[in-house]
């Protein structure tokens, strides 16, 4: 296995059987084009796109840089092979490496494998959280 950085919209593309809606050539784009947006892919020896991890910098004024751990898929016939670890693990390394004091990720209490993958890295639990969220129909354009 090899990870990556995707630098392409091609790249995006190619895994798009690891997102949850199928991608969009414009979104890739200004995905690929905006600061602090990173996707790091996992590749099986035969070129395979086998998972994918996503993050993205969050800047405030009065705490700094830190990284958000926005989605990690592992394609089903790949996992339970330590990619979903390699690929977190390879987020928090470049976290670390573009001086952000630290990373997070919004889990679902139930999600069972997410939790342990996590916690396997080093990542801990700060507690009960509950997330809200405005919906504007931006998956529909």
């Amino acid at each position: 296995m090899e990870i990556r950085r995707a630098t392409t919209v091609a790249e995006l593309m190619a895994a798009a059987h690891l997102y949850d809606n199928a991608p969009r050539a414009a979104w890739a784009e200004r995905f690929l084009a905006a600061p602090g947006h990173l996707m790091l892919i996992a590749y099986a020896e035969d070129g395979f796109p086998a998972g994918l991890v996503s993050g993205i910098e969050m800047l405030h004024p009065d705490k700094g840089v830190e990284m958000c751990l926005y989605e990690l898929s592992v394609d089903e016939a790949y996992r339970r092979r330590g990619i979903g670890r390699a690929l977190t693990e390879a987020l928090v390394t470049e976290a670390r490496e573009r001086g952000c004091y630290d990373a997070w990720v919004g889990v679902d209490t139930d999600n069972d494998p997410a939790l342990a993958t996590y916690r396997s890295t080093g990542a801990r639990d700060d507690g009960e959280f509950t997330m809200l969220t405005w919906g504007f129909g931006v998956k529909d354009r």
